[in-house]
């Protein structure tokens, strides 16, 4: 017999009835937040509040059904089908070491299959709309992603009004958003597509400590053509007024700044900036707290005396950062500065997503490890540094020396700063000097996916993940990799593609030297590892197992040596800097051996265009020349200089050992022209006179050594610009007419009449078509005033190819500075890109019209990558020119284009590298042979020194 405990049946059981009731309502309210939310009757305010309560509780992520779904949020109608056919793909999986060949297969903007399919069966399936791409076994990696941008923000070209990075308007201001200034005309968009950029991470500036919010963008145009069209996966806030409660809130992004940017920018100290911080994160706080209070009642049903839900719409997105809901970026460079983050993060409770630039971070593994949360990403450059104090420190071995110590490494192009249309270049480099070859790829693709909180979707080649791809013409890490086509959303983005056929070595890995050495001195000595070489002089030096040897003479460089195919490898003999025997050579017992494996002899490479010679650190005043008066500035030249008749000479103002200048030594530059620094455009100054040019060397301790100054006057260089804001480019260029025609009386007449009887070049910087056409007929008045043929060079010459004919006929020679070019100013913007977007480059095409060629650099730390420039520069131009002529781009070129008096036996240097020539990521250079100091220098302990 069953029995009916029911109280309200059974009243001889009463008291079980009692125990029964009393459970249940203790029950009841241990879970009233469960059974109120669930089952008592709100008000739809009250709803809203509830709903908005448990918001808060949610972590950012993809919905767990993210990779059902069957198209891409970001799918186009209409967008054909593609499959990409033998490819060999870098898919980013088991920590980037995956590598698998088969097909893709892309449709509705999502990468449906990766594997190997019948093109029958696919196309029963789509029909002719499925595009069939064979990649011939190209190498595919998902597409790049920029982890620190400003494109948009700052966009190209820079013209008045358009620059957003930073706000004058306060320290802290997390309200701003990145997205309300991003332009969409940025004439960066489709060069960095180009380079195979899909993804980026647009920042604030760092002017402020905390600058604002950041937005992912994808980099295709829209059909909308807005900003917001752009953005990726945007925070459901911007376009609403709370998040839909049934989905996981999105990530958001923001940008923090510490150390000398802020304190600058107003005016303050370190101390002032870390005080703004923690008084904003006390306030963010203040606010969370009062939230969660508020939601605990409320949740609780306490709805009595409640009132409005506590928040401040300035401020919200920061209480988001202590909930732990944003990836917060962070500029810093020094250990005080990640030291002072570290603590802030710990005293609030945040998580950091990544240190950006973080010149130091290599030296401080185990602090950044201490930070709240997560150890933080590292963001930086591979060799850009010691442009400030802060980056004085920032060693080229960072890179691997934090792989090697569990950190996550993310390679960025800071954009514009870096073109990052080149971003893989920086991957690259970080390979060069060490990164292993899975990380180096993993650091523009997987990881910075992964730190933006978009891993889920980009970075990867996985079936459900974006369709963002790029085919490349080489193996990514090869020195001058280029897309031959780029896929954002399922959309190709490149049309009339160039491609350029590389040779078969190029699908492979470069075999890079061993650093090991160096970059335990990295750390050893904080950044700062001697970098002078040890040298021999008194004995000879014996260079074995050597591949080539190439020497410049009066008009070329001449081809001394080639090992036959057979493998028979040469000896060269070195006695007081000179070469004494190339080929078949005696040894001297006591000569010092120096195996080259298998490497060359090339020129020494020659450096123009940065203030090499004249600068420690840019932007620290007290470690530089200075700049030089200019007769056009409002203040004109001081009498007792000369007045407007004076000329400065690079030649007084010379510094050497700087750091930057021992790189570039053991990269193999072992000269360098130098003119007077004339102020800078962006100081606000007109800049249009420069002054006398000096050749000097790298390798040397002082100015009084033995050929320390290998030429003290090279040529007179001036500037005319569109973008300069003093006098007209019409007045610039009548003070160019008059100081040649009728030169003013003083010091600089001299100098102004060896330019007109043609015995030393003018070498004017001139980006502009219209400005270099002005010029050429200004040289034919010249010249036919005076019955004299004058040297012209145009410095930068960014639009040069549109006067090639014309420059070839007047004979005026080109430095092209950036190598690279880029449109940051309305006079540089008609450049000629290469390939993948047009067959000729600016050297190709000046080339073909018998145009004397050279590469310049425009910041000291570039000068050590001259090398890698010119072999880019060989490449990207089809690999038709013969290794003399891409040399001379980066040497005799240079030094003849500025008035270098041409190379004689005795002052001729020549760079020696061990495992392939000076134009291979192969090689390292071992050693300088210096006719102009009598001695070989070496970077590298061998036996015997």
């Amino acid at each position: 017999m069953v029995k009916d405990y029911s109280p309200l049946r059974t009243k001889g059981h009463k008291g079980v009835g009692l125990i029964l009731a009393a459970t249940l309502a203790l029950l009841l309210y241990i879970f009233r937040g469960f059974f109120w939310s669930s089952s008592a009757v709100h008000s739809p305010a009250q709803v809203a509040v509830i709903s908005r309560c448990r918001g808060l509780q949610m972590q950012p992520g993809p919905p767990d059904d993210f990779h059902d779904r069957s198209e891409s949020d970001r799918f186009v109608p209409e967008t054909r089908p593609h499959l990409i056919q033998n490819a060999k793909m870098w898919t980013g999986r088991n920590n980037g070491t995956e590598v698998f060949i088969g097909d893709i297969l892309i449709d509705k903007g999502l990468i449906k299959g990766v594997g190997h399919f019948g093109t029958a069966a696919l196309l029963k399936t789509y029909g002719s709309d499925l595009v069939v791409i064979d990649a011939k076994n190209a190498w595919v990696t998902p597409g790049i992603v920029d982890i620190h941008s400003h494109m948009g923000n700052g966009p190209a070209p820079i013209l008045q009004g358009a620059s957003d990075g930073n706000s004058p308007k306060g320290t802290i201001q997390p309200w701003l958003r990145s997205i309300d200034a991003l332009h969409t005309h940025d004439e960066s968009y489709p060069l960095s597509v180009a380079g195979g950029i899909t993804t980026a991470l647009i920042l604030p500036g760092s002017g402020n400590a905390i600058g604002g919010q950041a937005f992912v963008i994808k980099l295709r145009k829209t059909a909308e053509r807005s900003s917001t069209s752009m953005v990726l996966e945007p925070p459901f806030t911007v376009n609403s007024s709370f998040p839909d409660p049934t989905h996981p809130p999105r990530w958001r992004h923001m940008k923090h700044a510490c150390g000398e940017n802020p304190s600058l920018w107003y005016s303050s100290t370190r101390m002032d900036t870390m005080w703004a911080f923690r008084e904003a994160y006390n306030t963010a706080s203040q606010i969370k707290k009062q939230q969660d209070e508020y939601c605990s009642k409320a949740l609780a049903n306490e709805w009595d005396g409640l009132g409005e839900f506590p928040e401040s719409l300035q401020w919200e997105a920061l209480v988001d950062v202590v909930r732990g809901r944003v990836k917060v970026q962070i500029h810093c460079y020094e250990q005080v500065d990640l030291d002072g983050i570290v603590r802030l993060s710990n005293e609030f409770k945040f998580p950091v997503s990544a240190f950006h630039h973080a010149a130091e971070a290599y030296l401080v593994s185990d602090l950044i490890k201490k930070t709240y949360g997560p150890t933080p990403a590292i963001a930086i450059f591979a060799t850009n540094a010691r442009y400030k104090r802060e980056a004085y420190r920032h060693s080229e071995f960072a890179p691997r020396i934090l792989a090697e110590n569990g950190m996550t490494v993310l390679m960025k192009s800071d954009h514009p700063v870096l073109n990052s249309r080149y971003l893989m270049y920086e991957a690259q480099q970080a390979y060069y000097y060490g990164l292993p070859e899975n990380l180096a790829i993993a650091s523009v693709t997987s990881n910075p996916a992964e730190v933006m909180g978009m891993g889920h979707r980009i970075g990867y080649i996985k079936e459900g993940w974006d369709a963002d791809l790029v085919i490349w013409d080489s193996h990514p890490l090869a020195l001058g990799a280029t897309p031959i086509q780029v896929f954002i959303d399922g959309i190709p983005q490149l049309e009339d593609v160039y491609v350029v056929e590389k040779p078969k070595a190029f699908q492979y890995a470069p075999s890079v030297p061993n650093f090991d050495k160096e970059a335990q001195e990295a750390v050893k000595y904080e950044g700062l590892p001697p970098l002078e070489p040890a040298f021999v002089k008194t004995r000879p030096v014996v260079f074995v197992n050597v591949q080539s040897v190439l020497t410049p003479d009066a008009s070329s460089i001449q081809e001394v040596f080639l090992a036959a195919d057979d493998g028979a490898l040469g000896t060269v003999v070195v006695e007081n800097g000179q070469i004494t025997c190339v080929g078949v050579c005696s040894m001297a017992t006591d000569a010092m051996i120096i195996d080259l494996e298998a490497g060359s002899i090339s020129p020494g490479l020659v450096t123009f265009g940065s203030p090499l010679g004249l600068e420690h650190i840019q932007s620290e005043p007290s470690t530089t020349d200075g700049t030089v008066y200019d007769p056009l500035s409002s203040k004109g030249v001081p009498e007792i200089v000369g007045g407007d008749g004076a000329i400065i000479r690079a030649a007084d103002g010379l510094l050497f050992r700087t750091r930057d200048a021992l790189l570039a030594y053991r990269a193999g530059v072992t000269s360098a022209v130098v003119a007077p620094t004339t102020p800078g455009i962006f100081a606000g100054l007109s800049g249009v006179f420069g002054g006398l040019g000096v050749s000097f060397s790298l390798g040397a301790a002082h100015k009084l050594e033995r050929g320390a100054v290998l030429q003290e006057v090279t040529g007179v260089h001036m500037r005319v610009m569109q973008a300069l804001p003093g006098p007209s480019v019409s007045t610039q260029i009548a003070l160019l007419r008059r100081l040649l025609l009728r030169p003013v009386d003083g010091p600089s007449k001299e100098w102004f009449l060896k330019v007109t009887n043609g015995e030393i070049p003018l070498v004017v910087e001139v980006h502009g078509a219209d400005i270099i056409a002005s010029l050429i007929l200004l040289k034919k008045e010249v010249e036919n005033a005076s019955g004299q043929t004058i040297q012209m060079t145009i410095v930068g010459a960014t639009e040069a190819h549109l006067l090639a004919k014309e420059l070839g006929e007047a004979g005026v020679g080109v430095i092209l500075n950036p190598a690279k070019p880029f449109p940051f100013f309305w006079e540089l913007h008609r450049l000629l890109a290469g390939p993948p977007t047009t067959e000729h480059t600016a050297v190709s095409a000046l080339m073909v019209h018998n145009v004397t060629v050279a590469l310049g650099v425009m910041e000291t730390w570039d000068a050590r990558n001259t090398r890698f420039e010119i072999a880019w520069a060989s490449l990207a131009s089809g690999g038709k020119m013969s290794k003399a002529d891409v040399l001379a781009l980066g040497s005799t070129n240079v030094a003849k284009l500025l008035g270098v008096k041409a190379p004689q036996k005795l002052t001729q240097d020549l760079v020696a590298t061990r495992g392939g020539d000076l134009l291979s990521l192969n090689s390292k250079v071992v050693a300088v042979i210096s006719a102009s100091r009598g001695l070989v220098d070496l970077f590298t302990a061998f036996p015997g020194q």
